[in-house]
């Protein structure tokens, strides 16, 4: 059977548990100054709360270049008895800049880069493939801390030449990994353009999840992306200015009653320094487990409830060569 790739090794989708697809150990970006997560105590605590809340597995969504640091990510996995599915590929071009050395990569580049991360193993510092690419991939296959997730990203109704060229290599990569792949979407805009170019290079719609589907909690559009096989991500909980818990509800009873439920795939994506229990903040990773679940299952029961912490992760993450 097909497995799942987690930091420690291989599982079996069935161990997987109640799973958080989307969350951030490590992160570091040039949008988020100040917020940063780089404190391993911290973010093993952190890890620590998202387990004693109930999840078994957790999908770490940070991609190469802003701050991942996979050895530190094995190691909260084995202290805490968490599971951690780690990510490679790029955001979107905004966390990068015009002068980031990764604009110049083209798609066999990053190609390579991706699928070696998921096949040998990630380089300690993401710095290091630009001083002696050598060294790096030597100490990624030492260290054989792989990722299983492939990820994208793309802008508010815009895929930028940059962006283009990650979602080509993180398909070519998909290609010869099998490994799932996650799109970042601002307010789920672009979605069905994005299936559409990831289809073009060979990449089927129920191997892809859409990050932040809810950012727009229209259940006429979220269904019509169902329809076409793709996953929903949602993890928008907690982020009132936004989006209410309340809204984010009644989307998620309204895909569920059109038959969109065995698609949907719950997150918090608190991923900020300053909303980590554990660095001083708040709500924490706890937030989902603890406050918005027990809402969840009373409106729509726990059958649905448990697919789309279960069931639906443990058919869409294993890696399907």
């Amino acid at each position: 059977m097909a497995a799942v790739r987690t930091v420690l090794g291989d599982v079996a989708a069935a161990s997987l548990g109640r799973v958080d697809y989307h969350e951030h150990l490590f992160q570091v970006s040039p949008l988020l100054p100040g917020d940063e997560l780089d404190d391993e105590a911290a973010s093993g605590a952190e890890a620590a709360s998202l387990k004693a809340s109930g999840f078994l597995t957790m999908v770490d969504a940070t991609p190469f270049g802003l701050g991942r640091n996979p050895e530190a990510v094995a190691r909260i996995s084995a202290a805490t008895g968490l599971g951690v599915i780690a990510t490679t590929g790029l955001h979107r071009e905004a966390h990068y800049g015009d002068d980031h050395p990764m604009q110049v990569w083209d798609v066999e580049r990053l190609t390579a880069l991706f699928t070696a991360d998921i096949t040998n193993g990630m380089p300690a510092d993401d710095a290091d493939i630009f001083v002696s690419p050598e060294v790096a991939t030597a100490r990624a296959a030492n260290g054989r801390v792989r990722a299983g997730m492939l990820k994208a990203g793309v802008g508010y109704w815009r895929i930028s030449t940059f962006e283009r060229v990650t979602l080509e290599a993180v398909a070519a990569a998909h290609r010869a990994t099998g490994a799932p792949v996650m799109v970042h979407l601002e307010f789920c805009t672009a979605a069905h353009e994005v299936l559409d170019l990831l289809v073009s290079c060979g990449v089927a719609s129920d191997r892809v999840v859409l990050a932040h589907a809810d950012r727009d909690p229209d259940p006429g559009l979220h269904l019509s992306l169902t329809q076409r096989g793709a996953y929903l991500g949602y993890d928008g909980f907690a982020r009132p200015r936004t989006r209410s818990d309340a809204e984010l509800l009644t989307l998620t009873a309204a895909v569920v009653d059109g038959g969109g439920g065995d698609r949907v795939l719950l997150g918090g994506d608190v991923a900020r320094a300053t909303r980590y229990v554990s660095y001083g903040g708040m709500p924490g990773l706890a937030y989902l487990g603890e406050r918005y679940l027990p809402r969840l299952r009373s409106l729509i029961g726990d059958a649905a409830t448990d697919r789309m912490l279960e069931a639906n992760p443990a058919r869409l993450l294993p890696l399907r060569p």
